[in-house]
Protein backbone atom coordinates (compact mmCIF):
# COMPACT_ATOMS: atom_id res chain seq x y z
CA UNK A 1 0.00 0.00 0.00
CA UNK A 2 1.38 3.39 -1.02
CA UNK A 3 1.37 6.05 1.73
CA UNK A 4 -1.08 8.90 1.18
CA UNK A 5 -0.41 12.61 1.78
CA UNK A 6 -3.05 12.72 4.52
CA UNK A 7 -1.18 9.98 6.40
CA UNK A 8 2.07 11.92 6.03
CA UNK A 9 0.31 15.07 7.30
CA UNK A 10 -0.69 13.15 10.44
CA UNK A 11 2.84 11.76 10.76
CA UNK A 12 4.27 15.31 10.68
CA UNK A 13 1.82 16.46 13.36
CA UNK A 14 2.82 13.61 15.71
CA UNK A 15 6.52 14.22 15.03
CA UNK A 16 6.14 17.91 15.87
CA UNK A 17 3.81 17.56 18.84
CA UNK A 18 5.38 14.33 20.19
CA UNK A 19 1.91 13.20 21.24
CA UNK A 20 -1.08 11.51 19.59
CA UNK A 21 -3.57 13.62 21.51
CA UNK A 22 -1.77 16.91 20.78
CA UNK A 23 -1.50 15.98 17.09
CA UNK A 24 -5.20 15.16 17.08
CA UNK A 25 -6.06 18.55 18.58
CA UNK A 26 -3.88 20.28 16.02
CA UNK A 27 -5.57 18.49 13.12
CA UNK A 28 -9.04 18.17 14.73
CA UNK A 29 -8.81 14.37 14.46
CA UNK A 30 -9.58 11.79 17.15
CA UNK A 31 -6.35 10.50 18.82
CA UNK A 32 -7.38 6.90 18.15
CA UNK A 33 -7.61 7.72 14.45
CA UNK A 34 -4.17 9.34 14.63
CA UNK A 35 -2.77 6.16 16.17
CA UNK A 36 -4.34 3.98 13.48
CA UNK A 37 -2.97 6.15 10.68
CA UNK A 38 0.54 6.02 12.17
CA UNK A 39 0.21 2.23 12.40
CA UNK A 40 -0.84 2.13 8.74
CA UNK A 41 2.25 4.12 7.76
CA UNK A 42 4.53 1.86 9.78
CA UNK A 43 3.00 -1.17 8.05
CA UNK A 44 3.45 0.44 4.64
CA UNK A 45 7.13 1.22 5.30
CA UNK A 46 7.78 -1.99 7.24
CA UNK A 47 9.52 -0.09 10.02
CA UNK A 48 8.56 1.60 13.30
CA UNK A 49 8.51 5.40 12.97
CA UNK A 50 8.10 6.30 16.66
CA UNK A 51 9.12 4.94 20.01
CA UNK A 52 7.18 5.86 23.16
CA UNK A 53 9.50 7.73 25.54
CA UNK A 54 8.95 9.35 28.97
CA UNK A 55 8.42 12.68 27.21
CA UNK A 56 6.10 11.36 24.48
CA UNK A 57 6.54 9.99 20.98
CA UNK A 58 10.12 10.19 19.74
CA UNK A 59 11.17 9.57 16.13
CA UNK A 60 13.14 6.43 15.33
CA UNK A 61 15.96 6.55 12.75
CA UNK A 62 13.41 5.58 10.08
CA UNK A 63 11.07 8.29 11.35
CA UNK A 64 13.85 10.87 11.13
CA UNK A 65 14.50 9.94 7.50
CA UNK A 66 10.80 10.04 6.64
CA UNK A 67 10.49 13.44 8.34
CA UNK A 68 12.76 15.08 5.77
CA UNK A 69 10.83 13.63 2.83
CA UNK A 70 7.46 14.45 4.39
CA UNK A 71 8.48 18.07 4.97
CA UNK A 72 9.48 18.45 1.32
CA UNK A 73 6.13 17.03 0.24
CA UNK A 74 4.40 19.42 2.65
CA UNK A 75 6.17 22.37 1.08
CA UNK A 76 5.24 21.20 -2.43
CA UNK A 77 1.58 20.94 -1.40
CA UNK A 78 1.67 24.44 0.07
CA UNK A 79 3.21 25.90 -3.08
CA UNK A 80 0.64 24.11 -5.23
CA UNK A 81 -2.22 25.37 -3.07
CA UNK A 82 -0.86 28.90 -3.28
CA UNK A 83 -0.56 28.79 -7.06
CA UNK A 84 -3.91 27.10 -7.73
CA UNK A 85 -5.77 29.50 -5.46
CA UNK A 86 -4.37 32.45 -7.38
CA UNK A 87 -3.01 33.95 -4.16
CA UNK A 88 0.62 34.29 -5.19
CA UNK A 89 1.73 37.79 -4.34
CA UNK A 90 -1.01 38.18 -1.72
CA UNK A 91 -0.62 37.77 2.02
CA UNK A 92 -3.43 35.62 3.39
CA UNK A 93 -3.83 32.81 5.89
CA UNK A 94 -1.90 32.40 9.15
CA UNK A 95 1.76 33.16 9.85
CA UNK A 96 3.34 32.48 13.24
CA UNK A 97 6.46 34.35 14.37
CA UNK A 98 8.64 33.22 17.25
CA UNK A 99 10.65 35.95 18.94
CA UNK A 100 12.54 36.78 22.13
CA UNK A 101 10.26 38.79 24.38
CA UNK A 102 12.13 42.07 23.92
CA UNK A 103 11.36 42.13 20.20
CA UNK A 104 7.93 40.58 20.74
CA UNK A 105 6.84 43.21 23.26
CA UNK A 106 8.37 46.41 21.93
CA UNK A 107 8.74 45.96 18.15
CA UNK A 108 6.47 43.31 16.67
CA UNK A 109 3.09 44.69 17.84
CA UNK A 110 3.35 47.90 15.83
CA UNK A 111 5.15 46.26 12.89
CA UNK A 112 2.68 43.39 12.55
CA UNK A 113 -0.36 45.59 13.09
CA UNK A 114 0.70 47.69 10.09
CA UNK A 115 1.17 44.58 7.95
CA UNK A 116 -2.24 43.14 8.87
CA UNK A 117 -3.91 46.52 8.35
CA UNK A 118 -2.71 46.41 4.75
CA UNK A 119 -3.59 42.71 4.40
CA UNK A 120 -6.98 42.11 6.05
CA UNK A 121 -7.05 38.39 5.16
CA UNK A 122 -3.78 37.74 6.99
CA UNK A 123 -3.60 36.41 10.56
CA UNK A 124 -0.31 36.94 12.41
CA UNK A 125 0.53 35.09 15.63
CA UNK A 126 3.40 36.34 17.80
CA UNK A 127 4.91 33.74 20.14
CA UNK A 128 7.11 35.43 22.75
CA UNK A 129 9.39 32.94 24.48
CA UNK A 130 12.87 33.37 26.00
CA UNK A 131 14.32 30.33 24.24
CA UNK A 132 15.37 28.93 20.86
CA UNK A 133 12.52 27.86 18.55
CA UNK A 134 12.48 24.63 16.53
CA UNK A 135 11.43 25.42 12.96
CA UNK A 136 11.48 21.76 11.88
CA UNK A 137 8.71 21.07 14.40
CA UNK A 138 6.84 24.10 13.06
CA UNK A 139 6.72 25.81 16.43
CA UNK A 140 6.77 28.88 14.22
CA UNK A 141 6.88 29.72 10.51
CA UNK A 142 9.79 32.08 11.07
CA UNK A 143 11.87 33.23 14.01
CA UNK A 144 13.48 36.48 15.07
CA UNK A 145 16.79 35.46 16.66
CA UNK A 146 19.58 37.32 18.46
CA UNK A 147 22.33 35.27 16.82
CA UNK A 148 22.44 33.41 13.50
CA UNK A 149 22.10 29.61 13.75
CA UNK A 150 25.01 27.61 12.39
CA UNK A 151 23.25 24.32 11.58
CA UNK A 152 20.13 23.09 9.85
CA UNK A 153 18.46 23.71 6.50
CA UNK A 154 17.72 27.34 7.26
CA UNK A 155 17.64 30.71 5.54
CA UNK A 156 19.10 33.49 7.69
CA UNK A 157 19.08 37.20 7.01
CA UNK A 158 20.18 40.04 9.23
CA UNK A 159 17.32 42.39 10.08
CA UNK A 160 19.00 45.24 11.96
CA UNK A 161 21.43 46.25 14.69
CA UNK A 162 20.08 47.61 17.96
CA UNK A 163 21.65 49.20 21.03
CA UNK A 164 21.45 48.57 24.75
CA UNK A 165 22.49 50.80 27.65
CA UNK A 166 22.44 50.86 31.41
CA UNK A 167 19.22 52.48 32.58
CA UNK A 168 17.35 53.35 35.75
CA UNK A 169 14.23 55.14 36.91
CA UNK A 170 14.79 58.86 37.54
CA UNK A 171 13.34 58.72 41.05
CA UNK A 172 15.61 55.76 41.88
CA UNK A 173 18.66 57.79 40.84
CA UNK A 174 17.58 60.71 43.03
CA UNK A 175 17.63 58.60 46.21
CA UNK A 176 20.42 56.14 45.31
CA UNK A 177 24.19 56.57 45.79
CA UNK A 178 26.02 58.60 43.11
CA UNK A 179 26.45 56.83 39.76
CA UNK A 180 29.27 58.49 37.88
CA UNK A 181 31.46 55.56 36.77
CA UNK A 182 31.03 51.84 36.18
CA UNK A 183 32.81 51.21 39.48
CA UNK A 184 29.89 52.93 41.26
CA UNK A 185 27.57 50.10 40.17
CA UNK A 186 28.86 48.09 43.14
CA UNK A 187 26.80 50.35 45.39
CA UNK A 188 23.58 49.79 43.44
CA UNK A 189 20.95 47.11 43.09
CA UNK A 190 21.37 45.38 39.73
CA UNK A 191 18.61 43.93 37.53
CA UNK A 192 19.56 41.23 35.04
CA UNK A 193 19.11 37.76 33.59
CA UNK A 194 19.02 34.56 35.64
CA UNK A 195 22.49 33.21 34.71
CA UNK A 196 21.56 29.59 34.07
CA UNK A 197 18.54 30.60 31.96
CA UNK A 198 20.45 32.69 29.43
CA UNK A 199 19.63 30.80 26.21
CA UNK A 200 22.04 32.72 23.96
CA UNK A 201 25.52 34.04 24.72
CA UNK A 202 24.54 37.37 23.12
CA UNK A 203 22.25 37.97 26.13
CA UNK A 204 25.03 37.84 28.72
CA UNK A 205 25.00 41.62 29.13
CA UNK A 206 26.09 42.00 32.76
CA UNK A 207 29.32 40.09 32.15
CA UNK A 208 30.34 42.70 29.57
CA UNK A 209 29.72 45.47 32.10
CA UNK A 210 31.94 43.71 34.62
CA UNK A 211 29.00 42.93 36.90
CA UNK A 212 29.27 39.58 38.66
CA UNK A 213 25.69 39.11 39.83
CA UNK A 214 22.31 40.79 39.94
CA UNK A 215 20.15 41.67 42.92
CA UNK A 216 16.90 40.96 41.08
CA UNK A 217 16.80 38.74 38.00
CA UNK A 218 14.41 37.24 35.47
CA UNK A 219 14.58 35.21 32.26
CA UNK A 220 12.26 37.81 30.69
CA UNK A 221 13.39 41.13 29.21
CA UNK A 222 10.00 42.65 29.93
CA UNK A 223 10.16 41.69 33.60
CA UNK A 224 13.64 43.19 33.84
CA UNK A 225 12.47 46.45 32.24
CA UNK A 226 9.51 46.61 34.62
CA UNK A 227 11.85 46.10 37.58
CA UNK A 228 13.94 49.03 36.35
CA UNK A 229 10.83 51.14 35.76
CA UNK A 230 9.55 50.72 39.33
CA UNK A 231 12.94 51.67 40.78
CA UNK A 232 14.25 48.24 41.77
CA UNK A 233 17.73 49.06 40.50
CA UNK A 234 19.94 49.57 37.45
CA UNK A 235 19.65 47.26 34.46
CA UNK A 236 20.82 46.89 30.88
CA UNK A 237 17.86 47.53 28.61
CA UNK A 238 17.16 47.83 24.90
CA UNK A 239 17.16 51.45 23.82
CA UNK A 240 13.97 50.75 21.84
CA UNK A 241 12.16 49.80 25.07
CA UNK A 242 12.85 53.11 26.85
CA UNK A 243 10.16 55.21 25.08
CA UNK A 244 7.53 52.74 26.38
CA UNK A 245 8.63 53.19 29.99
CA UNK A 246 8.08 56.70 31.24
CA UNK A 247 10.59 57.86 33.81
CA UNK A 248 13.37 55.49 32.70
CA UNK A 249 16.59 57.01 31.40
CA UNK A 250 19.99 55.84 30.19
CA UNK A 251 22.92 56.15 32.61
CA UNK A 252 26.67 56.09 31.95
CA UNK A 253 25.89 56.13 28.23
CA UNK A 254 29.37 57.42 27.39
CA UNK A 255 31.06 54.66 29.37
CA UNK A 256 28.98 51.64 28.42
CA UNK A 257 27.03 50.67 25.31
CA UNK A 258 26.25 47.39 23.59
CA UNK A 259 25.30 46.70 19.99
CA UNK A 260 23.47 43.51 19.10
CA UNK A 261 21.60 42.29 16.02
CA UNK A 262 18.30 40.66 15.12
CA UNK A 263 18.18 37.95 12.46
CA UNK A 264 15.22 36.45 10.64
CA UNK A 265 15.41 32.67 10.40
CA UNK A 266 13.22 30.61 8.08
CA UNK A 267 13.18 27.01 6.94
CA UNK A 268 14.98 26.51 3.63
CA UNK A 269 11.94 24.84 2.07
CA UNK A 270 9.82 27.98 2.55
CA UNK A 271 11.75 29.99 -0.04
CA UNK A 272 9.26 28.95 -2.73
CA UNK A 273 6.29 30.37 -0.81
CA UNK A 274 5.64 33.84 -2.20
CA UNK A 275 3.49 35.04 0.69
CA UNK A 276 6.24 34.07 3.16
CA UNK A 277 8.78 35.98 1.09
CA UNK A 278 6.56 39.04 0.96
CA UNK A 279 5.83 38.86 4.68
CA UNK A 280 9.53 38.46 5.54
CA UNK A 281 10.39 41.56 3.52
CA UNK A 282 7.64 43.61 5.18
CA UNK A 283 8.64 42.35 8.63
CA UNK A 284 12.33 43.18 8.20
CA UNK A 285 11.62 46.63 6.78
CA UNK A 286 9.16 47.36 9.57
CA UNK A 287 11.53 46.24 12.33
CA UNK A 288 14.37 48.33 10.92
CA UNK A 289 12.14 51.41 10.82
CA UNK A 290 10.77 50.79 14.31
CA UNK A 291 14.22 50.38 15.89
CA UNK A 292 15.49 53.54 14.20
CA UNK A 293 12.51 55.64 15.28
CA UNK A 294 12.43 54.38 18.88
CA UNK A 295 16.17 54.69 19.43
CA UNK A 296 16.01 58.28 18.18
CA UNK A 297 13.65 59.08 21.07
CA UNK A 298 16.12 58.07 23.80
Amino acid sequence: MEPQWDDLRIFLAVAREESLSAAGRRLKVDPATVGRRIGRLETAFGSPLFVKSPTGYALTDSGQRLMQHAMRIEQTMQVAAEELSGETGRMTGQIRIGAPDGAANYLLPQVCSEITRDNPDLEVQIVALPRVFNLSKREADMVVAVSPPSAGRLMVQKITDYKLHLAAARWYLRKAPPLETLADLKQHNIVGYIPDMIFDKELDYLHEAGIEKSTLSSNSVSVQVNCVRIGAGVGIVHDFSIPFNRGVQKVLAEEFSLTRSFYLVRHEDDKRLERMNRFSEALCNGMRDAVQKLEAQT
